[in-house]
């Protein structure tokens, strides 16, 4: 494996967490920038059997066993097809191309014997995203149901189409909380000035499968609407990924995210899982590779792993990635 992103875990009840990434790349790492291949950005394309790379393949998943990141995460095994490879967990539909058609991991959740799987529809641009060697754009997000034992997945439609949350949506679900009869879903929509903007829905637990029964915080405390025009933003400044969780040792809730695409990963707090947030607190800074490359250095996807805390949520472990890199980072952090 020469590497993948995204690495968002969803605890599965048993002990068993499921971490759900992003594409993965299978192959050999280039000498040269991961993202060039003979001197060239990639742009958009499907890197399967492109220059030392086998396969790339969208939203893959492993199953982690360890209960604490204090000595790493070792004890851990990936989902696979009967062939032995990576299985792809939500599946391509008819009509879709992988060289163009990405389908991205988002948050989920095991509500009811049932797992929630929420992804984001990418299509990849044939030119790199100046200055970045990769482009894409986002088509929107949507929701696959399915099980922990067979590992199907299917995608929910709605007025035809599985595209639940087009781009000009807030993209839900960036972070899932589960608060009793409730569950939290928090979404993030880029404004023209490209910075993004959290917005948070919530839908009854029993109703999670039921995008009709989700509605939008409109920003007035206790007001909700169904109209997910009227949301309100929450907090600005992360990219698409985030965690949001309740924090026992602070006593709030805890989002934790990249702050941009900046190398710092920051942390604010709530009293309520919609706010009103504190300013972003700088948790850990990124210290970048040595090795030069041809475009800006990228970090991204920082988020925390709740079940892995220790000491009520005194110590976090928190994942990020380096684009160059391409695989997920675990640290840990100690709160004062």
């Amino acid at each position: 494996m020469v590497g993948q992103d995204g690495a968002y875990s969803i605890p599965l009840g048993d002990g068993r967490v499921l971490w759900y990434f992003g594409d993965t790349l299978i192959g050999e790492r280039p000498e040269e920038s991961l993202w060039y291949i003979f001197g060239e950005p990639v742009g958009g394309q499907d890197l399967s059997g492109k220059g030392p790379f086998d396969q790339m393949i969208t939203n893959t998943g492993l199953i982690l066993r360890d209960q604490s990141g204090r000595e790493g995460l070792n004890d851990f095994s990936y989902i696979l097809n009967p062939d032995g490879r990576l299985k792809q967990l939500v599946p391509s539909l008819p009509g879709e191309d992988p060289e163009k058609d990405r389908i991205w991991c988002m948050h989920g959740c095991k509500l009811n014997d049932k797992l929630y799987l929420f992804f984001m529809k990418i299509l990849m641009l044939e030119e790199g995203g100046d200055p970045l060697p990769v482009g894409f754009d986002i088509i929107g997000t949507g929701l696959a149901i399915g099980s922990d034992t067979d590992w199907t997945f299917e995608r929910i439609e709605r007025n035809g189409t599985t595209v639940i949350w087009p781009n000009d949506q807030p993209q839900f679900a960036a972070a899932v909380l589960i608060e009793e009869k409730w569950v939290y879903l928090y979404g993030s929509l880029q404004a023209p000035d490209f910075r993004h903007h959290a917005y948070v829905a919530r839908v009854r637990s029993e109703d999670i499968g039921h995008i009709d029964q989700y509605e939008y915080f409109t920003g007035d405390p206790g007001k909700w609407s169904k109209d997910v025009y009227g949301a309100t933003v929450i907090f600005s400044g992360m990219p698409n990924e985030m965690s949001v969780s309740y924090n026992e040792y602070l006593g709030q809730y805890l989002s934790v995210h990249s702050m941009g695409l900046s190398r710092d990963i920051v942390g604010r707090t709530a009293s309520n899982p919609w706010g009103p947030w504190s300013e972003a607190i700088t948790l850990w800074t990124v210290k970048p590779p040595e090795k030069p490359i041809p475009y800006p250095r990228l970090v991204y996807a920082a988020k925390e792993h709740p079940e892995l805390a220790e000491d009520r949520g005194r110590i976090l472990y928190i994942t990020y990635i380096e684009f160059e890199e391409y695989f997920p980072h675990l640290i840990e952090i100690t709160l004062a």
